[in-house]
Parts: C-alpha cells; sequence; structure tokens
C-alpha cells in the first residue's frame, strides 16, 4: 500500500534532515517523491539536494517560487499529481511553523481519505522555539490547525549539529517525555548521527529510561551543513 509521511517541525528542528534521511532509505527499495512544502525557511530546504535525490531516482517536487511571509505559497499543480502517481512512498517536508503547514493544509481534502498517512512532529530542544514544553504544545496545537491534518507522533531530533554530545539526547528525551505526556501522542524515533546516539542508547538502557519516549533509535546521515552558532547569534 502507497505510504504517505509528513514531517513537520518548528525552525532548526531537523526536520528536513529527518525528511531527506527517510526519503533516501526508502528509495534502497521502493520508488519515492519527496514533496519540499517549506516556503517560509530559505536556509534548510530539501531541493537544495536536487543532484543527490535525482542520483538516488527520487522525485523532488518544490515550489516554483521561495518567499519569506508569503501567507498562501503558490504551488505547481504538479504536486497533486503524488495522489495518483506510481510511487511507493510520499515524503512531506513541511514549512517550518504555522504559516508554513497553511501549504499543507491545501490538500486536505486529498488526505483526509488516505489510510497509509502517518504525520510526524520533530523537537529540537536546543533551538530557541523547541525548548519549553509550552512553546512545543502551542507549535502541535498552531501546525494541527494550520496544516488541517492530525499529528500521529513525535521524533526526538535534539541536537547541536557537529558539537552534539549525550547530554542533547538525555534533554530531547525529557522534552519529548513531557511533550508525549501532555498530548498523548507517541515518540516514534529517536533521531541522531553516530557514534553519539549509539553512546546514548547504552546510557538509556543502564539507566531504564522509558523506551516509550524514545522509540525506535533511528541513525541518520547529515545532509543539511550549516554554522549554528552564526545562525544562533542572529537569532535564527
Amino acid at each position: 500500500m502507497k505510504k504517505y509521511i509528513v514531517v513537520i517541525g518548528n525552525f532548526g528542528s531537523g526536520k528536513t534532515e529527518l525528511s531527506l534521511n527517510l526519503a533516501f532509505d526508502a528509495a534502497k527499495t521502493s520508488r519515492v517523491t519527496l514533496v519540499d512544502l517549506d516556503i517560509i525557511n530559505p536556509y534548510f530546504r530539501s531541493s537544495e539536494r536536487k543532484k543527490e535525490l535525482e542520483a538516488a531516482g527520487i522525485r523532488l517536487l518544490c515550489p516554483s517560487f521561495v518567499s519569506m511571509g508569503v501567507e498562501v505559497p503558490s504551488l505547481p499543480a504538479e504536486i497533486y499529481s503524488v495522489f495518483s502517481d506510481s510511487s511507493d512512498v510520499v515524503v512531506f517536508d513541511v514549512g517550518g511553523d504555522a504559516a508554513g503547514a497553511i501549504a499543507l493544509g491545501q490538500y486536505r481534502r486529498f488526505f483526509k481519505d488516505i489510510e497509509n498517512i502517518e504525520t510526524l512532529y520533530v523537537i529540537n530542544a536546543r533551538r530557541p522555539f523547541s525548548c519549553e514544553l509550552d512553546m512545543n504544545l502551542d507549535m502541535i496545537g498552531k501546525v494541527t490547525e494550520a496544516g488541517r491534518i492530525r499529528i500521529d507522533a513525535i521524533v526526538n531530533n535534539t541536537n547541536l549539529s557537529q558539537e552534539t554530545s549525550i547530554a542533547e539526547f538525555i534533554d530531547g528525551y525529557d522534552m519529548v517525555r513531557r511533550v508525549s505526556e501532555e498530548t498523548k501522542l507517541p515518540v516514534k524515533y529517536t533521531t541522531g548521527c553516530e557514534p553519539v546516539i549509539s553512546e546514548f542508547r547504552a546510557y538509556a538502557e543502564a539507566h531504564g529510561l522509558d523506551p516509550r519516549y524514545i522509540g525506535t533509535f533511528y541513525p541518520i546521515d547529515r545532509y543539511v551543513h550549516r554554522d549554528w552558532k552564526r545562525y544562533t547569534e542572529s537569532g535564527l
């Protein structure tokens, strides 16, 4: 059965990194389409990896233009084809806030009839807009309303890029646990790069962390490279 995966998260959550990894992994055995709906954030976009995606046999669909602050983006009609094409897996990389999720809402009439769909909310507890419980709860509510789609699970992607240590995973675990308890949403994945994710796996087992708030350990490759220090200093 054709599977649809919708990946949503605030700025710096790592949703684009997760979207790319899910697409590349699925492409090893399936026909994949990646839909880049992130028209809000020009710094981290799946379409920046167009050549690599095409080389892996992944079909990429993205906005015909990108404009900061656009409330109702102009998206190519070709995106509608993913609801009837021959793809086995379709991954949606959705804009990084409620305004970006409006783009997703344009396809609500198609999503409501799809059985095999999963919407993931990605949290990076080290980023300014996701570092507090209330911030995440507020964003989940806004994204759900703006995108007009139900969120199915949470992903812990807490990191500081190359500076990530086990401390980031521990803080992320605590945050997603609290969000999960408040929203009753399950935790789907704990993601991160090697070797730190394996270090956290060992820590979690040794300290008896609740697997309900870890989900599946999902090691990822880093496709999006940015200077986090510079963006943080700029307030991004």
